[in-house]
């Protein structure tokens, strides 16, 4: 519904109609709470939306957040999800130049003789691969004990490593990531493949003294214990329809247009206050949810702006529809190479150099970034376009939305021609060259930066993770005595609780956010 609540009293109001919102409103109405969410869009979703991007083509893209890991099949059942998460046959590819010759790394799923085959093709040898084997058969064990702790209360960081191998430990959770990289492998492609887990949304060096990138590395690996990233069937829009169907047939409420300005706690609950595009109103909660960034929350609380605190987005999306696959340099058929995730200017020196280049202020000369291919995997996108029709879309790494503040116009025009030239690096068939055109006769080719990302989704600075990732677990003198606590989801306000990527163990779509602040409340109901 648009316009006021039906209601002036809830026992819980949630800000924001992202998924971590609609997966926390389904859990508390399916336990009987009145629920009701105020979304300042006109529709629900968030990030995770599907939408005809072109004009006169009917394929829906998945516009923002485009895979899911994360969102634990647990979630799934509890709230009978009416969603489908289809295996992509490739996990990746990555084309690679060497002396003038056009080969690649493939990687199967599951992974097969073929992949041996690509590892000792690219490298000369075995070691190689059986070191690639060894390291995420480690990794691997370290998601399953990590994996179902997510939806559980916070355990410690003590308690943590006395389930796992103390040196797998001290390599993800205590050292820069790139040590153990440079470590366990010697090919620099291989190298990056590894590496580039641990830079998406995220700008930092893999030796970065913060770890910020050992955080995003882990959070890449341990969705449900295997670490695998799933095409939803229909578009990312289906993620949110599912929890959207569910949060309403549990009796909450589903406000659209409504913009929050302002949230005001008490002793006994808080008070939101919104606007419909026309009239102001207030509604009052026994608890409110967040389902913002952190940033935006404190001003909603009336703390004003801080500009030094804001996060910052680095990442360059493009969508593109295309007429037809393009043929790679390498030979590798179309079909396989992008129904993965296609690896591009990713070698672990480049991942570096392009770090290097972007901390100096300068936009990487060699941008790295993943293509993916959705419509390989679930064809239903497509609609009724013509055969042979393709979605396509481009990550791009290390592009901070300061490289954009400038001229964002120029700014972006520049990054989308290195991206484009990334590619084309690696095919036959120029990118342009197999572009399809709208009903105006304009290239499908949508772009996204940072600046974007905020302005579209109010996400503070285009962080697509609402600001940098915490370790899934809280230090081991932390006071979890409050419930808030114990879940991740506190704030300075016992009325006020995070529902969303802001939380503890949030960041991807996921629903963790919104499952975890739902069990918040629920203890203290």
């Amino acid at each position: 519904m648009t316009g006021p609540t039906a209601r002036s009293s809830y026992d819980v109001v949630i800000v924001g109609g992202g998924h971590n919102g609609l997966t926390a409103a389904a859990y508390l109405a399916r336990a009987g709470l009145s629920v009701a969410v105020l979304e300042r869009l006109n529709h629900t979703g968030g990030a995770a939306v599907s939408a005809q991007a072109f004009s006169g083509r009917p394929t829906r893209l998945s516009r923002y957040s485009y895979l899911v890991s994360l969102l634990p099949d647990q979630v799934v059942a509890d709230l009978g999800l009416d969603l489908e998460l289809r295996s992509r046959s490739t996990a990746s590819y990555t084309p690679v130049l060497r002396d003038g010759r056009a080969s690649g790394l493939l990687v199967e799923r599951p992974e097969g003789p073929a992949t041996a085959a690509s590892f000792r093709a690219l490298t000369g040898g075995e070691e190689e691969y059986a070191a690639w084997q060894a390291f995420y058969a480690e990794v691997g064990g370290f998601a399953e004990v990590v994996a179902p702790t997510l939806l559980q209360p916070l355990p410690t960081d003590r308690e943590m490593r006395e389930r796992v191998d103390p040196a797998l430990w001290e390599a993800l959770v205590e050292r820069p990531i790139g040590e153990v990289v440079e470590q366990r492998f010697r090919d620099d492609t291989v190298r990056g493949v590894v590496a580039t887990d641990a830079l998406i949304g995220t700008f930092a060096s893999l030796h970065d003294p913060s770890l910020i990138q050992n955080r995003c590395f882990l959070y890449h690996l341990i969705g449900n214990g295997t670490g695998e990233w799933r095409v939803p069937v229909g578009g990312m829009g289906s993620v949110t329809d599912a929890l959207a169907r569910a949060a309403a047939a549990s009796g909450a409420e589903l406000v659209t247009g409504a913009g929050v300005s302002a949230i005001r706690p008490s002793d006994d609950g808080a008070e939101v206050a919104f606007h419909d595009g026309g009239t102001s109103h207030t509604v009052t909660a026994r608890f409110v949810l967040a389902n913002v960034a952190p940033w935006v929350l404190r001003i909603l609380l009336g703390d004003g702006e801080d500009s030094a605190s804001k996060p910052l987005g680095a990442q360059l999306k493009v969508n593109f529809l295309l007429d037809r696959l393009p043929r790679l340099r390498s030979g590798e058929d179309p079909a396989v190479a992008f129904a993965g995730t296609l690896h591009l200017g990713e070698d672990y020196s480049q991942l570096e150099r392009a770090y290097a280049d972007a901390a100096a202020s300068s936009l990487p000369s060699s941008l790295p970034g993943e293509v993916y291919c959705h419509s390989l995997t679930d064809p239903s996108i497509l609609g009724d376009a013509p055969a042979g029709t393709h979605t396509l879309t481009y990550f791009g790494l290390h592009t901070p939305a300061t490289l954009f503040d400038v001229d964002p116009a120029a700014a972006r025009a520049e990054a989308l021609k290195r991206a484009i030239a990334s590619l084309d690096e690696h095919l036959l068939d120029p990118i342009e060259s197999v572009v399809a055109r709208d009903g105006d006769g304009n290239p499908c080719i949508e772009v996204k930066i940072p600046q974007d990302i905020e302005a579209d989704l109010a996400m503070p600075g285009g962080h697509i993770f609402h600001g940098d990732l915490d370790w899934p677990w809280a230090p081991h003198r932390s006071d979890l005595s409050s419930a808030a606590a114990r879940w991740g989801v506190q704030t300075d306000h016992a009325a006020v609780l995070l529902c969303g990527s802001g939380a503890r163990r949030g960041g991807a779509v996921s629903g963790i956010g919104g499952h975890n602040a739902a069990q918040a409340v629920l203890e203290q109901r």
